[in-house]
């Protein structure tokens, strides 16, 4: 699989998830979908599914205007608040993005129906991905908006945290640098955390070339 990131806004991330063996693609909260569509001409692939996180404008706000830029997607979504929703999913719901498997991982707490998407590749030792929205951020989560610091608990520990270590964590927002100085306030002898701080003030950019983080290192 290879991922594509596409910052928007004024720190938003989506995701151009391309199947390379079919050239199929998926597009993760597209809240800018000119910058979408852009992205799939240069990949020459087949956008055919919308991946919708949560509600709030700044992940779905896009979703009513692709689908009339492009039409035929099928977008999914785990809130009907969602725009133009055409399938709802829950907890452990999986789905195709030609050959990829993705399944649904319902983490309540930012959002009542918000869902994560994790994403494997059959007979690869590719590492799996997950979407991970306003649940995980790089050192930080969502705020709690709809939910409960327990379920946020579960959704962090519990669901994400049993991920594959191996696993790239895709969020939806850059706060890496904020929420790593707030953990050194709250932890200052922390050296992972130190470390991580250090990383990110000097190669911040990487964050918008490669991956965001990995499940293992979420913990430290």
């Amino acid at each position: 699989m290879k991922v594509e990131l596409l910052p928007a806004l004024t720190d938003n991330y989506m995701y151009l998830l391309i199947d390379e063996e079919t050239k199929e693609a998926a597009i993760v909260d597209p809240v800018q979908p000119q910058k979408v569509l852009d992205a799939v001409k240069k990949h020459g692939v087949k956008l055919t599914t919308v991946l919708t996180t949560h509600h709030h404008w700044d992940h779905a706000g896009g979703n009513e205007k692709l689908v009339k830029m492009e039409t035929g997607l099928r977008v999914y979504g785990g809130d009907s608040r969602v725009g133009a929703l055409t399938q709802k999913v829950s907890h452990l719901t999986t789905l195709k993005v030609g050959s990829l498997n993705v399944k649904c991982l319902c983490t309540p707490c930012h959002t009542s129906g918000h869902i994560c998407y994790y994403v494997t590749k059959p007979n690869s030792s590719e590492p799996p991905a997950v979407f991970t929205g306003d649940t995980l951020f790089v050192a930080g989560c969502g705020k709690f908006f709809e939910g409960t610091p327990e379920e946020m608990y579960r959704a962090l520990i519990e669901i994400l945290g049993s991920l594959d270590p191996e696993t790239r964590v895709y969020c939806g927002h850059e706060y890496t640098i904020n929420n790593l100085k707030f953990a050194r306030h709250v932890e200052p002898n922390n050296a992972s955390i130190q470390e991580k701080l250090a990383w990110a003030k000097v190669g911040w950019f990487i964050l918008f070339l490669n991956l965001c983080a990995f499940v293992e290192e979420e913990p430290l």
